[in-house]
């Protein structure tokens, strides 16, 4: 049984690094998070994150989705202290800096790195307090463990390792081949007070035989005197994507969960998601990616004939909007109006919309812009001010997809600049919708995570196509965390983890 918060004294720490980004640290963190809240109480923590893919707790704080992800897996609310630096690129070296879920500033790396004792304190400050509320800190790293040439300013890898002296798990992914060349190194090149803490290894995404690795799962032991603690085969996760290098793995296929049967998958709908130069919360849309042919098209791409186009979010509109017209992606887009649905979310919305006003907050300069005018209405960028909170919104919008649905309530949450003023409003005081009800604007992301939005809008794309919508048996939040948990259990070594970490099971 979980022990009462309140005489909570000792808390246990584990950190899980990588030998680059995008290895699968989130997804081992997610599972851990799960596995270890059945007994204790676990909270994720990652110092700093670099992401377009973000969150918004219930206070309205801005935080990675990962935390958030993993937060939920524990069975807690996510909360800024669980990422309490958050970067958000905007191209050209600059990032907006998010300090405990709020705004700071926008930052060239160069004068981001001149603050990062300042960075230090924040971060002493948020695992201090997770640390007077929960049992076990799950923490990740980000990108490589050993990236040598940041260790005196690397406050999310070597700063944690050195802030907690937690024992540390290093994730390989084999699919990029040279996994044992990369722990290897890695390993060598970490501080030696670092090094000391790392207690095992973990390959992940491998395909085929584990049999085949024993010779050099026995020779990386033997050089490094550090335990292989499991190898996790290649699987496919219904749970959100970090950060936009995981748009390069979706390449236009079908996602599947672990025990998603064919009878499940929709055959023939395709829904094509504009790849913005500056795209953020693509996540919005991988609910679709178990039911549909989702395919990210990059603007030098051909649209086509999808059966929908969806206009995501992106961290400067006016930019992508500019980079969207030079290529004459507005053209092919415009082409499609009045036949497929076309869906604008956050900077998506106001693209869609007659015109944009930027005093200067969005884009550094003043300048009025033409959006692709499918909607009427219009954004002005007037303050340097980010709406951030978690909305519940009723159906006011009808028209060929939402008509089934008016009336019903949605949830999501807004991250967005700028305020977008619409005669119509759809999704209570939110968004806006043409005359056919086929191109539809809202800042809600989280929008298709909505089980009835996802059944009017696969419903009018199937009918169109003379079939009819059957949902999945089980495309739920919680059935992903089991399946990832039980996956992770069956091939991680969990006794020897728990004494790493000083637990008795």
């Amino acid at each position: 049984m979980k022990s009462d918060k309140s005489t909570i004294k000792n808390t246990k720490h584990l950190l899980i690094l990588g030998t680059a980004s995008h290895v699968g640290k989130s997804a081992v963190v997610t599972a851990l998070c799960r596995i270890l809240s059945e007994e204790w109480s676990v909270a994720p923590f990652k110092a700093q994150n670099m992401s377009l893919n973000s969150w918004i707790t219930k206070d309205g704080k801005e935080i990675g989705i990962a935390q958030a992800i993993q937060a939920k897996a524990a069975g807690i609310e996510p909360t800024a202290d669980m990422n309490p630096v958050l970067l958000k690129p905007k191209g050209d070296r600059l990032s907006q800096v998010i300090i405990l879920g709020e705004p700071y500033a926008d930052r060239e790396a160069g004068e981001y790195y001149g603050s990062i004792d300042k960075m230090h304190g924040v971060l002493r400050g948020a695992l201090e307090r997770l640390e007077n509320e929960y049992e076990i800190i799950v923490m990740e790293g980000a990108g490589g463990a050993a990236e040598i040439n940041l260790y005196e300013r690397d406050i999310v890898n070597i700063g944690t390792a050195r802030l907690t002296g937690a024992p540390i798990i290093i994730v390989g992914d084999i699919e990029r081949g040279g996994v044992f060349a990369s722990l290897y190194g890695t390993i060598e090149l970490l501080p030696p007070d670092v090094r000391a803490n790392v207690r095992g290894f973990i390959i992940n995404k491998f395909r085929g035989d584990p049999a085949i690795l024993q010779p050099g799962l026995r020779q990386l032991e033997e050089l490094t005197g550090i335990p292989v603690i499991g190898v996790l085969p290649y699987f496919n996760i219904r749970i959100p994507s970090e950060d936009s290098v995981s748009i390069g793995d979706k390449a236009g296929t079908r996602k599947r969960s672990l025990n998603r049967s064919e009878s499940s998958d929709i055959s023939g709908v395709e829904i094509a998601v504009i790849r913005f130069p500056r795209i953020s919360n693509f996540t919005d849309f991988e609910p679709l990616e178990n039911l549909a042919s989702v395919r990210y098209v990059e603007l030098d791409e051909e649209l086509g004939t999808p059966d929908a186009v969806i206009l995501p979010g992106t961290k400067n509109t006016i930019s992508d909007l500019r980079d969207l017209k030079q290529s004459g992606m507005d053209v092919q887009i415009k082409r499609l109006n009045g036949s497929v649905p076309i869906i604008g979310i956050c900077g998506g919305y106001q693209m869609l919309g007659k015109q944009i006003v930027d005093s200067g907050i969005e884009n550094g300069e003043a300048v009025q812009v033409d959006g692709l005018g499918l909607l009427d209405v219009t954004t002005a960028f007037d303050v340097y001010e980010k709406t951030t909170t978690q909305v519940t919104k009723t159906v006011n919008g009808g028209g060929a997809i939402l008509e089934a649905i008016r009336g019903e309530t949605i949830s999501g949450y807004e991250i967005h600049m700028g305020v977008t003023e619409s005669p119509a409003p759809v999704f209570g005081d939110d968004g806006c919708m043409d005359d056919s009800g086929l191109v539809i604007g809202t800042y809600l992301h989280g929008l298709f995570d909505n089980k009835n939005v996802r059944r009017a809008f696969l419903t009018y794309l199937l009918e169109k196509k003379g079939l009819s919508y059957q949902p999945p048996e089980d495309d739920s939040e919680e059935g992903a965390y089991f399946e990832l948990a039980e996956l992770v259990r069956r091939h991680l070594d969990m006794e020897r983890i728990y004494g790493m970490m000083g637990l008795s099971n």
